[in-house]
């Protein structure tokens, strides 16, 4: 049974006049009474009643309007929506976060493409940290993923969207805390706070490399997920820790910050994306991120 056919008889139900009903579709009448003829011969039943003055639905060709409506409402509504996708304009995009420094960046991703393409779904997957957060871009479970440099995995591109200091975070009663400024090696001999060191957490692997270069391993005696637990944990005094600037906007009593003496260690966040990924959706938030989320200095 052809689409064309279904249209036709609801043209004619409509207008009960063929040559109406063919004005209306922008054909000849003979082929529209073909068309109807035909649709009688496959479904069986007589759906129209005619006489030289008139045309009028049977009860068969009554019952027969409405499904033949919504089938057809049906068929616009997913041409419509399948354009959309195409267009970008619909669809899922899954983005994975960690970290308070994303929980700054992510609303006004969220808010501006909910308003440039209300029909987008960002399925928002927490606590997938930097490092893993890219090999889940690589290999396709994540179609955006927030980042820090480097990115190295092949076919993984990405934009720099904020650059972020290493600060240190420490309890406010502290002998450091006295000082404008804390050396790195001032902290070997204090014990550590940090992300565990298998959830692909770029800010433990940059802590490591820092104090490395200072020349000690640091003394990590209390492991936490995110950078709110840890923060408290230091407010607490369990230790120190180091930080970045973006999540210098958490206060809690008992917790100070202290800038690093020397040049700073600056840590480049960013979104990562497959280049092969065939999402329009994908592409249309990649557009929408340009303007909510320029790049530093832009």
């Amino acid at each position: 049974m052809e689409l064309r056919y279904l249209s036709s008889f609801v043209a004619v139900a409509e207008e009960l006049h063929f040559g109406r009903a063919a004005k209306r579709l922008q054909m000849a009448q003979p082929p529209l009474s073909q068309q109807i003829r035909q649709l009688e011969k496959e479904l069986g039943v007589q759906l129209f009643e005619r006489s030289t003055r008139s045309v009028r639905l049977t009860s068969a060709g009554e019952a027969f309007l409405e499904p033949v409506r919504t089938v057809l409402e049906d068929i616009d509504i997913a041409t419509r929506v399948a354009k959309a996708a195409g267009r970008g304009e619909y669809g899922r995009v899954r983005v994975g976060f960690a970290g308070a420094s994303s929980h700054t960046a992510l609303p006004r991703l969220t808010r501006a493409v909910r308003a440039a393409h209300p029909g987008i779904e960002l399925v928002m997957l927490g606590q997938t940290y930097a490092n893993r957060a890219v090999a889940r871009v690589a290999d396709g479970s994540l179609d955006l993923g927030f980042v820090r440099l480097p990115v190295n995995r092949p076919g993984v591109e990405h934009r720099v969207i904020a650059e972020e200091e290493l600060v240190c975070a420490l309890p406010s009663d502290h002998p450091l805390a006295r000082q404008e400024r804390i050396t790195v090696g001032d902290l070997a001999e204090e014990p550590f706070v940090s992300f565990p060191a298998r959830t692909g957490s770029s800010l433990r692997d940059v802590t490591l490399e820092t104090c490395e270069r200072s020349g000690f391993h640091p003394r990590i005696v209390q492991e936490a997920p995110d950078s709110y637990t840890i923060l408290a944990l230091v407010a607490m005094g369990v230790g120190v820790t180091l930080t970045l600037t973006s999540c210098m906007h958490i206060q809690q009593t008992g917790l100070v910050y202290r800038p690093l003496a020397g040049p700073p260690v600056v840590l480049r966040a960013a979104l990562a994306w497959r280049t092969d990924n065939p999402s329009a959706a994908l592409r249309s938030v990649l557009e929408v991120a340009a303007d909510a989320l320029p790049p530093p200095g832009s």
